[in-house]
């Protein structure tokens, strides 16, 4: 056990470890979800996450130790979210003709998530700034935390709320909307990115191209509106 130790802290120091371990834990993560036939619950994001945590807490790695050896997946997200474009630009006919319907879709979509952060932040008791940090949990981190950080909320802590929420509908998104009786590529994309953003539209790439496009376009959009409607919300209702 002791040369054991040894090791890991000569490893612990290098730098490549966390990124070798984060990508290593999503890829058998995502085998395993495959092999489930995409069971649900084991979404390959909700897996390596929980494993990822695990690790940290067993090893007693403290979260900036990680982050400095992993943040190269998180200069990676600024890039992954431009190039978002490319398969939506082979979608422009389609953009076109459901432009009403993407219209609609959005305005109550948005409306929604900031209704159910709402009514999720009463039922629980929060109250202030944890309240407040939950209203943007729809939208994408870096605007989530942006609009957070505006109307008085902990950044940090929606940043949680946010990646929560994209877990949740990577997980339990297609399946319900299959549920519900929607065979559209287009309107289950969609759905998936106003609801869930960037995790979601991983997922609906996963479904199809289509999917990914249109999922892509509404984190977009609901990253834009969320930004005018949260501060909107918060005055209104004087919190």
């Amino acid at each position: 056990m002791g040369r054991i130790s040894q090791i890991w802290v000569y490893l612990a120091e290098q730098p490549l470890l966390w990124l070798t371990i984060t990508v290593g834990l999503f890829w058998l993560a995502q085998q395993l979800y495959r092999a489930s036939g995409d069971f649900p619950l084991l979404n390959p994001v909700l897996v390596s996450v929980a494993v990822l945590v695990g690790v940290l807490m067993a090893t007693g790695t403290p979260y900036h130790a990680y982050f400095d050896g992993a943040q190269f997946i998180s200069f990676l997200l600024g890039p992954a979210t431009v190039a978002l474009a490319v398969p939506l630009a082979s979608q422009a006919v389609t953009l076109r003709r459901h432009w009403l319907s993407i219209t609609i879709a959005l305005s109550v979509g948005s409306i929604t998530a900031i209704a159910s952060a709402l009514a999720i932040g009463w039922a629980t008791g929060l109250q202030g700034e944890m309240l407040l940090s939950m209203l943007p949990k729809s939208v994408t981190t870096p605007i989530a935390m942006g609009i957070s950080d505006q109307i008085g909320g902990l950044p940090s802590l929606t940043a949680v709320f946010v990646i929560l929420t994209g877990i949740v509908g990577a997980a339990i998104g297609i399946p319900l909307l299959r549920g519900l009786g929607m065979r559209d590529a287009v309107a289950k994309g969609f759905a998936l990115g106003v609801a869930s953003h960037g995790i979601g539209t991983a997922r609906a790439f996963e479904h199809s191209e289509e999917a990914g496009a249109f999922s892509g376009l509404a984190m977009g959009l609901n990253g834009a509106l969320t930004a005018i409607l949260v501060p909107l919300v918060v005055w209104l209702l004087g919190l």
